[in-house]
């Protein structure tokens, strides 16, 4: 499902309550440095039509409308959210959009959280690293412990590397949140040792303030995909809700 805005929502997420997405990559078509198994924007080939981004006076003249007309209308917004058609830190102008999403948020909804998913790519680039500091939800995603099975599952461009992600994301003292998708392929499953222990570590290794488990949802590109249900996600995470880790689980 293409975003064919800039600025759409909100919409009611299962995770962040009433969400105003903000998308930063091409509004006609799909651009990241992931095509994961997954993607309800289905696969990175067929999204290929359009590559033009958004500038960030584009982003700040869609966002300052949109927050004006939710205001007057008396719309709620819990979660202004950068998710969209892709990574949205590819985006160069980034840094600068986080600054006038800030500056907007405070404006017009004081009360509302700035949230960022991402799948921690650019993190070791300083200038997104310190942009991504200045937001209440960093939300970083790590599907899997090693490169093989990150590629089983996330398919990253050439020169992913899992332990260059998790130095930079070291960055953050564990003040982020760590998203992770829970599901069944037929060359991946979350539940099994090689997976499930490798990324428990990393999660005793990074110790964010928060662990974000969730699964399928919506129609995936890769199809024969299997969701977990909230209580087999919630048996497997047991044993790092018991050391004390913060788990929000979501099916």
């Amino acid at each position: 499902m293409i975003r064919e805005e800039t600025v759409f929502g909100p919409i009611r997420s299962r995770r962040l309550g009433s969400s105003l997405g903000i998308n930063l990559l091409p509004t006609q078509g799909k651009l990241c440095n992931f095509d994961c198994i997954y993607c309800e924007c289905g696969w990175n080939k067929d999204g290929r039509n359009d590559t033009k981004l958004p500038t960030a006076e584009d982003v700040r003249q869609a966002l300052e409308t949109k927050l004006k007309q939710c205001q007057l209308d008396d719309v709620a917004i819990d979660s202004i959210t950068f998710s969209g058609d892709g990574e949205p830190t590819l985006n160069p102008d980034f840094p600068q959009i986080i600054d006038d999403t800030i500056r907007l948020r405070d404006r017009y909804y004081p009360d509302s959280k700035i949230t960022v998913l991402s799948n921690a790519t650019m993190v070791h680039k300083p200038e997104v690293f310190a942009a991504l500091r200045k937001v209440d939800n960093p939300t970083m995603k790590i599907d899997a412990p090693t490169n093989e099975l990150i590629e089983s599952i996330n398919h990253p461009a050439p020169g992913y590397d899992i332990n260059k992600v998790l130095e930079a994301l070291k960055q953050f003292g564990g003040d982020f949140i760590l998203q992770t998708m829970f599901l069944r392929s037929k060359n991946f499953d979350s539940s099994k040792p090689e997976a499930l222990n490798g990324w428990m570590d990393i999660v005793r290794l990074l110790r964010p303030r928060e662990v974000m488990v969730y699964t399928i949802d919506r129609p995936t590109p890769e199809e024969c995909l299997q969701k977990f249900t909230v209580e087999e996600m919630r048996q497997i995470v047991q044993p790092l809700i018991d050391e004390g880790f913060t788990i929000q689980i979501k099916g």
